[in-house]
């Protein structure tokens, strides 16, 4: 697999490509997508093959056993991961803010506030809204470019109508990964105040050297209750469009609410979905993924490089996600003038960082799964656009 590979998205009814002119102003004809959190790189063999032959058989027909779909996200979890789970807790979601859509739908009430550590994944603030529950927003503290929780801040914040914690892990956009220590800070604070926690962990292969996923489902036993896990294959081999994510459950409880509410929405998933995530939890995709993580590895070195070259603009560090957070506002400058230079002058098409909810005011969010001469080419163009500075 060539990563270098440049591959033409445009008009292919490609959301990140296709998109970009009308919600950026940026032409894809010469400009950068860098704000979907899609990669520009094919996924393994194995996968495309997997399709291949679906379309070689010519019968698209209904799903039958999902025993060999169960059984590999288990092998995944465990050999990846270090985490065993029983097939019997996994449900299938048209993707995980489906996922997060029907925890909300199913365990909490409209008007119900639900916490998010801020800034945070856009999404999770689009169907809390969306569902009639409110956000409640714990700001993460900004350490010298590392993001931090204050929970004695956040306790205050707690109210009677609070019921739900959603966590992102690891962390987009911040690209931290967070500690043991800190997820059983977690766990203690939903404990304390008596919530369920939603443990977004879509990013949990794409960890960076020196750094360590923990699934938060080995934390605390005690969590059992009130826990529910989400991962995918989606982000790691690049197969969003597949729309297929894990609801993984251990608390039987738990389980029989969600099963329930799914059944009432009549809820099945996509058999293609089912085949790719098959053949992509295997020996093979674990070999791509590891090559893909060093590859985007050099990228986020390339990039942070370039970047805190430009006087006034941080990188914060990644540790996990190929999803770099830049802030801009060591320059001084209006965001709107950031945003222009961005736009305008480098034409690149970036995640507005007030999208992400408070704290996320003076950044810019850029996706750096893409081939290494994109990267060279998004450094040089922000590097021109802000030569004054330099």
């Amino acid at each position: 697999m060539s990563f270098d590979e440049l591959i033409d998205r445009r008009r292919t009814h490609c959301s990140k490509w296709d998109k970009m002119e009308t919600l950026y102003g940026v032409s894809p004809e010469d400009g950068l997508a860098m704000w979907v959190a899609d990669m520009d790189f094919r996924p393994p063999k194995g996968v495309g093959q997997a399709v291949q032959d679906m379309v070689d058989h010519g019968v698209y027909g209904y799903y039958g056993s999902d025993a060999a779909y169960r059984s590999a996200i288990k092998w995944w979890m465990d050999t990846r991961h270090g985490w065993m789970i029983d097939p019997d807790w996994i449900f299938t979601s048209h993707g995980l803010v489906n996922g997060v859509a029907l925890c909300l739908d199913t365990y909490t009430d409209p008007g119900d506030e639900i916490v998010l550590f801020t800034p945070v994944y856009h999404a999770f603030h689009r169907v809390i809204r969306a569902s009639g529950r409110e956000v409640l927003q714990c700001e993460l503290v900004n350490n010298a470019g590392r993001y931090e929780m204050d929970f004695s801040a956040y306790d205050a914040q707690v109210t009677d109508r609070t019921k739900m914690v959603i966590l992102c892990s690891p962390h987009n956009p911040g690209g931290r990964v967070w500690t043991r220590d800190e997820l059983q800070q977690v766990a203690d604070f939903c404990k304390r105040h008596d919530l369920l926690l939603i443990s977004d962990e879509i990013h949990h292969d794409l960890v960076y050297p020196d750094n360590k996923h923990v699934p938060m489902s080995t934390v605390d036993p005690q969590m059992t209750e009130r826990l529910i896990m989400m991962t995918a294959a989606t982000k790691t081999f690049n197969i969003a469009g597949s729309d297929v994510g894990n609801v993984i459950i251990e608390c039987p409880e738990l389980r029989k609410r969600l099963a329930a509410r799914m059944s009432a929405l009549g809820l099945s998933p996509n058999a293609f979905g089912l085949n790719m995530v098959t053949a992509a939890y295997t020996p093979e995709g674990a070999a791509w993924v590891d090559e893909l993580v060093e590859y985007l590895d050099a990228n986020r070195k390339l990039f942070d490089a370039g970047i805190n070259h430009i006087p006034g603009l941080s990188s914060m560090p990644l540790e996990g996600t190929y999803l770099s957070w830049v802030d801009f506002s060591g320059t001084g400058m209006a965001m709107s003038e950031m945003i222009d230079r961005v736009q305008k002058h480098a034409k690149i098409a970036a995640s507005h960082g007030d999208t992400f909810g408070q704290g996320g005011e003076s950044f810019l969010r850029f996706n750096i799964a893409m081939p290494r001469r994109h990267i060279e080419m998004a450094v040089e163009r922000l590097q021109d656009a802000f030569s004054d500075l330099q």
